[in-house]
């Protein structure tokens, strides 16, 4: 069971399906959260998600809404730059341009002050591989910023929840508050992972612009299943580094 800022969140409790102890309750919690990079070996996304509220919260009901939602504290949606999901589905994965057979070093530069966007790059065998670029109609560019996130919104036809929490600037007051570095490996009990690697929302046409996001299918990701099918899954994370902008890697000349 867990605890939010100090209460058991005993309150209609309901446990996974794998573990009593984990599950969801009336409560939850809401903090700004920047995911540098969630990623498997067909998918990748890069997603800042603001909240109206600085730091951690807890909240109930409509606080706790879920993705496209106004009512709630957080940006659960984000926005995201995801290059399958932008039209570029031949950038990342086996054997593509950032092959994810082989070790791959992720460089995310957050440019201004206070920031404006958020850029990304990889670095794989010695060579610098820039962030794909948007093949979505109205939506150009391959770093993350105000404007890039309100036409992805329209594009997609999503509410455009990042700017009402915030958006950049959020982010930016988040940042300078200070947030705690996480790595983990994880399934997703919520949604199966879908919003990262397979059509998603299920509401919606996977031809529809910006449903599909990887090769996966509607039906994967269901947790008792990746973990039945792979119990000795693990990730290696190495040579972590933070500095000002160029100090990490050798960017070409």
């Amino acid at each position: 069971m867990k605890f939010i800022n100090g209460v058991a969140n005993v309150a209609g409790w309901t446990p996974d399906s794998n573990n009593a102890n984990t599950g969801t309750g009336n409560m939850g919690t809401c903090c700004p959260e920047m995911d540098v990079w969630e990623a498997n070996s067909i998918s990748a996304a890069v997603t800042p998600h603001p909240c109206s509220t600085l730091g951690q919260s807890t909240c109930t009901g409509t606080t706790c809404s879920e993705a496209n939602s106004t009512q709630g504290t957080c940006d659960q949606a984000g926005c995201d730059f995801n290059s399958y999901r932008m039209g570029n589905t031949t950038f990342y994965g086996p054997g593509l341009t950032v092959d994810t057979k082989q070790k791959i070093t992720v460089v995310t530069q957050f440019v201004g002050s206070p920031i404006t966007s958020i850029k990304r790059f990889y670095v794989q065998n010695g060579k610098v591989i820039p962030n794909s670029n948007s093949n979505i109609a109205g939506v150009t560019g391959n770093s993350i910023s105000d404007s890039f996130c309100a036409a992805q919104k329209t594009a997609f036809g999503d509410t455009n929840t990042f700017a009402s929490k915030g958006g950049m600037a959020g982010m930016s007051e988040s940042a300078a508050a200070g947030m705690v570095l996480v790595m983990s490996i994880w399934d997703d009990y919520a949604a199966n992972m879908l919003w990262l690697d397979a059509p998603y929302p299920p509401t919606k046409a996977a031809s529809s612009p910006g449903v599909t996001r990887g090769t996966c299918s509607a039906s994967s990701g269901v947790p008792s299943q990746v973990e039945s099918a792979s119990p000795n899954s693990q990730v290696i994370y190495s040579n972590i580094k933070f500095g000002p902008i160029g100090s990490t890697f050798a960017e070409p000349a």
